[in-house]
């Protein structure tokens, strides 16, 4: 976590802000809301009537404020949005949450009055991506044009990937073979941050009334080279390189496992995260230039630390 610098407005004449969260039961979201609190800040989460899962009762519990509402419903989510300084989506899925569920919170957050909304983006920099490229990231676009048309100040927080991801989800560091598989070129830089650093600098920045359209992080700027170098140092096994061929490849698996698996109604299916990787490896989503020194305190972890902490 993080503590309040300058840039950050914790306190109004009335007292700490209010930070209106939804999603906040999943890993990001619940990290957000603990940042926040860290800051002094109120927090409202925003759940769905029932929702009896045990990370509610741990929300509450830290001193959450949780508030049951229907998500399809406009008026009720205005209410709830009633008197915050801003609304941060962690929302996770795919059109009907990216695309509907984040508009209608859209439109509540500015019937209510709220002066900023964070769009739950954490990504690579899709605003440099092909249309078509990337399925998830294609509706986080989408939405993006809708919420640039509104009348309320929004920032999208980037940070290319989660670097949590390379101990296991993601298929580049293979550590029971040893190697780094990769596309294309071991010199494409590539842009890695953690869940905890993504979550400490979505807090500040919503506590932080000048931020801009778009902010940009990474933890660590690392090539397959650095990152065969990193799991060699954090392991004390030597990792060599798997070059699994060129780009045009990769774009072709993608084709025949999205025929194969379609899978339409996943959010992460087998394609989605080869579509994410390709969009790396092309070096198109950079996250430049980078905005890590907005909130000095912040200790960026690297990705040897991830690899090192891995169980």
């Amino acid at each position: 976590m993080i503590k309040p610098t300058p840039a950050t407005r914790l306190d109004s004449p009335v007292g700490p802000a209010t930070i209106v969260l939804a999603g906040a039961t999943g890993d990001l979201g619940q990290r957000i809301a603990q940042a926040l609190l860290a800051h002094g800040a109120r927090v409202r989460a925003l759940v769905r009537p029932g929702n009896t899962r045990p990370e509610v009762a741990a929300l509450r519990a830290q001193g959450v404020t949780i508030v049951e509402v229907d998500f399809t419903s406009v008026p009720a989510l205005t209410q709830a949005c009633a008197g915050a300084a801003c609304v941060v989506s962690a929302l996770s899925g795919l059109r009907d949450v990216i695309v509907d569920t984040q508009t209608r919170l859209l439109e509540a957050a500015v019937a209510a009055g709220v002066p900023r909304f964070i769009p739950s983006d954490f990504a690579i920099d899709f605003t440099r991506l092909p249309e078509g490229s990337n399925r998830n990231l294609d509706l986080r676009r989408e939405f993006g044009r809708r919420l640039d048309q509104a009348p309320i100040r929004a920032t999208s927080v980037l940070n290319g990937m989660f670097m949590e991801l390379l101990t296991g989800q993601a298929p580049v560091v293979l550590f029971k073979i040893k190697r780094v598989l990769y596309w294309g070129s071991a010199d494409q830089p590539l842009d890695f941050t953690t869940i905890d650093n993504t979550a400490a600098f979505t807090a500040a920045a919503a506590l932080d009334p000048t931020t801009p359209r778009y902010l940009r992080v990474a933890g660590e700027v690392a090539s397959i080279r650095d990152l065969q170098r990193a799991a060699t140092e954090a392991t004390g096994q030597r990792f060599r390189r798997l070059r699994a061929g060129g780009l045009w490849l990769l774009k072709l698996m993608i084709r025949v496992t999205r025929r194969l698996v379609p899978a339409p109604n996943e959010v992460f299916p087998p394609w989605q995260g080869m579509q994410y990787l390709h969009n790396m490896f092309t070096g198109l989503p950079r996250l430049t230039p980078l905005d890590n020194s907005r909130y000095p305190d912040i200790r960026w972890t690297s990705v040897r630390e991830v690899l090192a902490a891995r169980k």
